[in-house]
C-alpha cells in the first residue's frame, strides 16, 4: 500500500516538474581567437656568462663549441654540453651520465 502511494505522489510530482517552463537560456560569447604561435626565431635569446673569476674551458668539435667546463674559484666544476647539436647548452654536474646506487655490503658469507 505504501510503495503504491509512493509512486502514485512521484508521478504526480513528476508531472508538475515536467510543466514548469525551462530557465530563459543567453547564447554564449564568440571565443577569443587563438594565440599566435612563433617559431622562436624573433624571440630574444638568454645567455648566461659565467661569473667572474670562473675559469672556462672550451671543448670544440669541428669548429663548434660541443662543451663548456667552468670552474668556480670555490666551487665544483661544472659542464654546459650541447646534447643534441642545434647549440643550446645544457648543465651538467659532472661528465658521467649513469645514476650510480650506493651499495654497501650489510652481510658477507665468508
Amino acid at each position: 500500500m505504501r510503495r503504491t502511494l509512493f509512486l502514485a505522489l512521484s508521478v504526480v510530482a513528476a508531472g508538475a516538474l515536467a510543466q514548469q517552463p525551462p530557465p530563459k537560456l543567453e547564447p554564449l560569447p564568440e571565443p577569443p581567437p587563438p594565440p599566435l604561435i612563433r617559431d622562436g626565431a624573433d624571440e630574444p635569446r638568454v645567455r648566461i656568462a659565467p661569473q667572474e673569476g670562473d675559469r672556462v674551458e672550451e671543448m670544440r668539435e669541428g669548429g663548434r663549441v660541443v662543451m663548456l667546463k667552468v670552474t668556480p674559484p670555490n666551487g665544483i666544476p661544472y659542464y654546459l654540453m650541447d646534447l643534441t647539436g642545434n647549440g643550446n647548452l645544457t648543465r651538467r654536474e659532472s661528465l658521467d651520465p649513469g645514476i650510480r646506487v650506493p651499495m654497501w655490503v650489510i652481510k658477507s658469507f665468508d
